[in-house]
This record gives structure tokens, C-alpha cells and sequence, in this order.
């Protein structure tokens, strides 16, 4: 399947360069490995895309709603970090 989503300049320009290998979303949509993820990078200022696109295979999804990871206080007072692997 292919997912379509904006990534400002910054962290388009990370996964072009191949320093971002992660990416977090909220997840109002289905993913699974094997999806490609169609990035398109956004101007915040100009309010449209630029014209520039990525194109990455989703190779593992983790949901955090389905983790167990801490009281709902913690939760609340620091929520979550996604660390990412440098190969």
C-alpha cells in the first residue's frame, strides 16, 4: 500500500541526507511493513508543497497505544521518545 504524508523542510532534508531513519505519526492511519511511504516535503511559510518527494519502505511499525509503558501520569509528564539506529 502507499501512505502519502508532508514533512517539513528540516526533517525531509534528514531522510533525504539519511540521517532520519524514523519517522513519528499519529496513527489515524493503517501501516504495516512492506507500505511505502510517500513523503512530500511542505513549506510552513508558503503553505504548499515544494515540489520535492521521497519515497521510503516502511520496515517495522510500533504503536504506542498498544504499549505498556508507564503510569498515565508519567505518560502525561514526559511522554515519549522514538529512538532511531544507526545501521
Amino acid at each position: 500500500m502507499k501512505i502519502e504524508k508532508k514533512l517539513w523542510p528540516e526533517r525531509f532534508e534528514q531522510v533525504v541526507s539519511g540521517t532520519k531513519k524514523s519517522d513519528v505519526r499519529l496513527a489515524d492511519f493503517e501501516a504495516k511493513p512492506g507500505d511505502l511511504l510517500i513523503l512530500r516535503e511542505w513549506d510552513p511559510e508558503k503553505e504548499d508543497y515544494t515540489g520535492r518527494i521521497v519515497e521510503k519502505e516502511i520496515s517495522n511499525v510500533l504503536n504506542t497505544k498498544e504499549l505498556e509503558v508507564g503510569s498515565d501520569k508519567d505518560i502525561s509528564n514526559f511522554g515519549f521518545q522514538i529512538l532511531s539506529f544507526r545501521e
